[in-house]
């Protein structure tokens, strides 16, 4: 069947599971009931810290998690459960020789790291379709004992000058001495999950492998406020089969579930509680089987840390030697039904078939056929790592503040002004949510999760919608109109991307769901509200903003309060603010075909836009401006206490910005009138505040609104293209290159200086452990793809720019730069990936040249992936952007 080649949205094309989408649009819909919801990562995380300090990562490390029961969410490989996350299943194993049961992925802490948190394992989603009815992941275990000390002694070792010392680093996995551990999942029906985990032994040795299916319930009873216990339960083999092994799972709501396992492993028990015996000194644990009984039994030979009864916790003990080359297959069912002789018979083989086919078939829907198989295969597995880090995130703020009856009220210090997130009581969440990554961010960030409902829209536009929809309910925005950041600090600034993502989306659907527009755009006019009333501290239509997500782009830390009486006065802050203008008056342009009454907001969003407009030319009596004539570019503006103003000479992202701010105005204006009048008005009337509005070459009389025109748009623009700047053979550098030679300046009587670092921070900045200073960041990459687009549609091929060199057309510009973003991905001399770097993927092996790997950020200079490893969130932007260049 060919494969779709136009933009039509998805539910327009019947596949099966197309039909299945369709048949479950909504978030309690069947089939969604079950999917890969079950974190990469628990420990470690906010919701698991009750500490007095703040602390996470060291309230409950990795090295208690195998003991202890979390209290909001849990983890496994692989794994998943309901989206409720009562019930859960992954996989755990053991090599023979690790301390511990491998149960959950390993990584070094934010002060562990030398350059931040980091997963120190091999893992990638491999494939999977929206409703979860095909899913498919893949671990690499080593054979040799995993080097847990080692990882973190050299880590620590090393500087920030230094590369990350990773798993490959050690020489565990010379010579191929690895299993792939390959979890399959496919659906009978929405209840009724085909399990296949499939073992291979790389190495040259025969080599032993213990693998244990686990399911378990998520530990509900201990905390005081629900004391119904589930049940699990293993069957008697009498009953079942001499070649079935099977356990019964009882949940008060979830109802009865069986899970079946072929052949005849021994079937361990035990209860999902912590052993506070042994991490805490304390004289006895509610019971004696506690979470680390079966790491206990398989692992040191403790008999009596499982049992055969009831509990609430199980895994069925499988072992095999397997020769050079060899696997081995385990097949298993999670279903409401009773084991009979046909449970793995042909049927489960047809299943696994059929799902594999209709993913497929489904793809083909998707993505462009005129894509080659490499750019196919990367867009299909950015949109498997999207689906994969669909997460249960469960967050009650006020009950995590308060603490829980059973256990002793949390320090006072958490409940004071300066606690975390202790003016977000409203919040309570327990939702599936797009996450970031499953590792390195097993939560949500409001600007991160925009971008991945972009992409998601191509293959689940209702879970998109339901997802932008999400972080404007009341349970989540906050009462002020503030939209939360992310746990470690809902109220951060992130910035406002909400309007043009839910656009895109609507866009992506087939512009017909207004209903959702409307519901998206009567909350962002709260949000706006928040961001004009504390964003904007003098009225002047200019914004400080603060961290915005860029963390180390300027001179000092935006997250941190300024000396008293200063003010940043942000360009990237109010030319976000220009572009939340411009995306608000297109969604109100929309929704006035069908509620004539936001004629009215579109021209309320007009005039805000123009007043920024013109502010970001001229504010103040000194009339000082963020736009720099003499170097043609945009810069923050620090104000003085006594009125001073210092510009910030910083040639960053923040100054392309500006480029975003840009919107087409449809000809039929003319049927809206109160829009149509006010701007016939502002013509006549107000010629002033129309300096960024600029009539197009449109003959049917289109105009545009942007900040920029004609010669300050060029003057940015070459910037932007300058390869000895912002432009890399691979993307746009958040900070120009320039800055080779450190940029040195005085601020408040301190020297500060800034300087360009293409790939990993030289140096502990501020923000955590992202690094902003030249690397790529693909989101605003294709957001300035997009926004040039915009422009020359209403330029024409006269408007000019030269690029690397050669002369231009606004739209070769723009795709010039999603050639040089997709050329990270593809094969380059050597037959190498420019995104592998000199990491272990870029390897001739195709086990590991095979497997793409998607980065949170790459290097300004060679296109390494680097940051997260995994980090599928904003860089599965690359599968839409190669679907566009697909179909045109």
């Amino acid at each position: 069947m060919p494969r779709h080649s136009a933009t039509a949205p998805a539910h327009e094309h019947r596949t099966a599971e197309h039909a299945r989408l369709a048949e479950a649009p909504a978030a309690g819909s069947p089939w969604r009931l079950w999917g890969p919801y079950l974190s990469g990562r628990q420990w470690g995380t906010v919701r698991e810290d009750y500490s007095a300090d703040g602390d996470a990562w060291s309230y409950l490390p990795f090295e208690q998690a195998h003991a202890r029961a979390y209290r909001w969410g849990e983890d496994g490989l692989g794994g998943i459960c309901d989206r409720f996350g009562f019930l859960n299943f992954s996989v755990a194993l053991w090599n023979g020789k690790d301390p511990v049961l491998k149960e959950r992925l390993f990584g070094l802490t934010n002060g562990e790291g030398n350059h931040g948190e980091d997963v120190k394992e091999y893992f990638w989603a491999l494939d999977g379709t929206p409703t979860h009815s095909w899913m498919q992941w893949m671990y690499r275990y080593p054979q040799a004992e995993y080097p847990y000390r080692q990882l973190r002694e050299e880590n620590a070792r090393r500087g920030k000058q230094d590369r990350e010392y990773e798993l490959s680093d050690t020489g565990i996995l010379d010579q191929n001495r690895f299993f792939d551990v390959t979890l399959t999942y496919a659906k009978a029906s929405p209840d009724d999950v085909c399990i296949d985990v499939t073992v291979t032994n790389h190495g040259p040795e025969t080599a032993p492998l213990h693998v244990l299916p686990q399911v378990w319930f998520r530990n509900t009873w201990s905390w005081g406020r629900d004391d119904r216990t589930p049940d699990l339960q293993p069957l008697d083999p009498r009953l079942v089969g001499l070649d079935l092994r099977a356990v019964e799972c009882r949940h008060s709501f979830l109802g009865r579930y069986v899970l079946t396992a072929e052949g005849s492993p021994e079937v361990l028990v035990c209860a999902n509680e912590t052993n506070a015996m042994v991490l805490f000194g304390d004289p006895e644990n509610p019971t004696e089987y506690t979470k680390d009984g079966i790491g206990r039994r398989v692992v040191h030979g403790e008999t009596g840390a499982v049992h055969s009864g009831s509990g609430t916790k199980a895994a069925f003990w499988y072992q095999v030697e397997l020769d050079p080359g060899a696997s081995a297959r385990f097949r298993l069912r999670l279903s409401m039904n009773d084991p009979e002789p046909t449970t793995f018979g042909p049927a489960f083989d047809a299943v696994m078939a059929d799902r594999s086919d209709e993913a497929d078939e489904f793809y083909e829907h998707v993505i462009p056929d005129t894509l080659d198989d490499v750019d196919t295969a990367v867009a299909r597995k950015a949109f498997a790592g999207l689906l994969w880090n669909k997460q249960l995130y469960r967050y009650d703020v006020q009950q995590w503040l308060d603490g829980d009856p059973a256990y002793p009220a949390p320090p006072p210090q958490r409940q004071s002004a300066e606690g975390r997130n202790t003016s977000w009581t409203h919040l309570s969440l327990a939702d599936v949510i797009s996450m970031p990554d499953e590792w390195e961010y097993p939560w949500f960030a409001s600007w991160d999760l925009a971008f991945h409902c972009v992409a998601l829209a191509h293959v689940d536009p209702e879970f998109a919608k339901e997802q932008l929809l999400l972080l404007l309910r009341e349970w989540a925005m906050h009462p002020d109109g503030q939209l939360p950041a992310y746990e470690w600090a809902f109220g951060d600034v992130n910035p406002p991307v909400h309007a043009w993502a839910a656009l895109q989306v609507f866009r992506i659907d087939g512009e017909h769901d207004t209903d959702f527009l409307m519901r998206v755009a009567t909350k962002l006019l709260l949000n706006f509200a928040w961001w004009v009333n504390r964003k904007d501290s003098d009225g002047s239509n200019l914004f400080e903003g603060g961290f915005l997500g860029m963390d180390n782009i300027g001179l000092f830390n935006r997250s941190a309060a300024l000396p008293a009486g200063f003010r940043l006065e942000q360009s990237d802050a109010t030319s976000w603010m220009a572009f939340f203008c411009l995306q608000m008056l297109r969604i109100s342009l929309e929704l006035a075909a069908v509620a004539p009454p936001f004629d009215d907001v579109a021209t309320k969003f007009l005039e805000h836009f123009l007043a920024i407009a013109r502010a970001m030319r001229s504010f103040g009596s000194q009339d000082v401006s963020l736009w720099d004539d003499e170097d043609g570019f945009f810069y923050d503006v620090l104000v003085h206490p006594d009125g001073g103003v210092q510009t910030l000479r910083v040639r960053s992202m923040v100054g392309l910005l500006p480029v975003l701010a840009v919107a087409g105005l449809p000809v039929e204006i003319a049927a809206l009138p109160d829009f149509a009048s006010r701007l016939a008005w502002l013509q006549r009337r107000r010629p002033d505040l129309l300096g960024g509005l600029v009539s197009g070459a449109d003959p049917e009389g289109d105009r545009l609104l942007a900040v920029l025109s004609g010669d300050s748009l060029r003057r940015v623009l070459e910037r932007m293209f300058d390869e000895n700047e912002f432009f890399s053979d691979h993307g746009i550098r958040s900070l120009s290159a320039c800055y080779r030679e450190p940029y040195r300046t005085v601020v408040d009587g301190q020297e500060m200086t800034i300087d360009y670092e293409p790939g990993e921070s030289q140096s502990g900045l501020f923000g955590g452990n992202s690094n902003w200073r030249g690397p790529i960041w693909f989101p605003v990459n294709v957001l300035l793809a997009d926004a040039l687009k915009v422009h020359g549609r209403h330029l024409g091929d006269a408007f000019r720019v030269t690029v690397a060199g050669q002369e231009m057309t606004l739209h070769q510009a723009s795709d010039e730069i999603a050639s040089r973003l997709a050329g990270m991905f593809r094969q380059g001399p050597g037959g190498r990936r420019p995104c592998d770097g000199s990491r272990i993927e870029a390897s001739a092996d195709p086990l590991w040249a095979g497997q793409v790997t998607f980065s949170e950020y790459f290097d300004g200079d060679t296109g390494e992936g680097l940051g997260a490893t995994h980090q599928t969130g904003w860089t599965a932007l690359i599968a839409p952007m190669m679907i566009r260049r697909g179909v045109r």
